[in-house]
């Protein structure tokens, strides 16, 4: 099944996510099966990271659940708030 997940940055948190950015990259490589797309969200003006948004493919929600604990941004305490939905795809571009 397909979830996504919309996370976001505790303001004035972005020394958080700069000192906790490689760990996050090494622990989305070891999980690149599970992970369909992931990228930073920024702010309005594209010059900020602000949060984080995954589109992942697992069995269940407790298994989403088990890998977002799991990612140094969420141990580091980065995320103000964190959506996390199942997801269909339906239209895909060529």
């Amino acid at each position: 099944m397909l979830y996504v997940a919309h996370c976001l940055d505790k303001p004035g948190h972005a020394a958080v996510r700069a000192e906790n950015r490689p760990a996050h990259l090494e622990f989305l490589k070891k999980h690149t099966g599970q992970i369909v797309i992931a990228g930073p969200l920024l702010s309005d003006d594209g010059q900020q990271m602000v949060g984080s948004l995954f589109i992942l493919e697992f069995d269940n929600r407790a298994a989403v659940d088990g890998f977002l604990k799991s990612d140094p941004y969420a141990k580091a305490g980065l995320f103000a708030s964190v959506d996390l939905r199942p997801w269909r795809k339906v239209i895909e571009r060529d």
